[in-house]
């Protein structure tokens, strides 16, 4: 895998970027009538950026994030990874991490990460080199030959990541990735989660209802409106990397931690 290095502001350039919207709007046919579920996205994420989105349920963060999967139709506007439109999954552009882990129960951790490439038609040998490398990434090295059910939630979580790192995607989706995890576990799988990003310099766009969590990860946050989702206002997260612990009890992780919640909080 291939490297890209992180551009930062200091460096006097301008990181290119790597998810554009504009005017994106999607409405769906509801019991009493058409539902608008998201209206007017403009967005831009720079190459290399950890993006995090929160809002309130109901406000369209899935939604958002399946249109730049190209898993599901804008109603309207643009969306452009990598420099090309999306209209449908592209995985050696965007990587998807789901909620759930959705591993193959009867194929060990190696067989579930190598399963995209094996629908690619990559030789053999290859393929099991690429998802052996991606496991030795997220920690599981030595892990290949387990079988779902021998791995832990956090476990199963890291193979899902390292399923959707397999191809090499320059930008990668997580859609609440931890939510289903146990506080202790969650917070070591945000911490290895920068640490993956740290060195493969993806573009992470991340969807999480934790305030914490996302201060802790974000490079940006971003914050939905209630329906229909609109992004209203972006929170640069200016603390230092690597991120440590001990920055969730300072004063200015807890001023941006705030500022996110009063906006979510009066919300109507």
């Amino acid at each position: 895998m291939q490297h890209m290095a992180r551009v930062s502001p200091g460096d006097g350039q301008t990181p290119r970027p790597a998810v554009e919207v504009r005017g994106l709007g999607h409405a769906y046919d509801g019991r009493d009538g058409v539902v608008a579920a998201l209206a007017d996205i403009d967005l831009t994420v720079p190459a290399g950026q950890f993006t995090v989105i929160v809002g309130p349920s109901g406000c369209g963060k899935t939604s958002l994030l399946m249109m730049l999967a190209g898993l599901r139709t804008p109603t309207s506007g643009t969306i452009e990874c990598d420099g090309r439109p999306i209209a449908k999954p592209d995985p050696e552009r965007v990587g998807v991490v789901f909620q759930e882990a959705s591993l193959y129960p009867w194929l060990t951790a190696v067989e579930n990460v190598e399963f995209p490439l094996l629908l690619k038609h990559t030789p053999r040998d290859e393929r099991r080199a690429r998802a052996e490398q991606m496991l030795k990434l997220v920690g599981l090295d030595g892990f290949g030959g387990r079988y779902p059910h021998e791995l832990s939630g956090g476990m199963k979580q890291r193979v899902s990541i390292a399923r959707g790192l397999v191809q090499d995607p320059p930008v990668l989706l997580m859609d609440e990735p931890f939510a289903a995890l146990d506080e202790q576990t969650r917070m070591t799988m945000g911490h290895e989660l920068l640490r993956i990003w740290s060195e493969t310099s993806k573009t992470v766009v991340f969807i999480t209802h934790s305030l914490t969590e996302a201060v802790y990860l974000a490079d940006e946050v971003l914050v939905m409106s209630a329906r229909p989702g609109r992004i209203l206002d972006r929170v640069p997260i200016d603390l230092p990397r690597p991120r440590t612990y001990q920055m969730m009890a300072t004063d200015k992780f807890g001023q941006l931690r705030e500022r996110i919640w009063q906006q979510i909080r009066d919300m109507p």
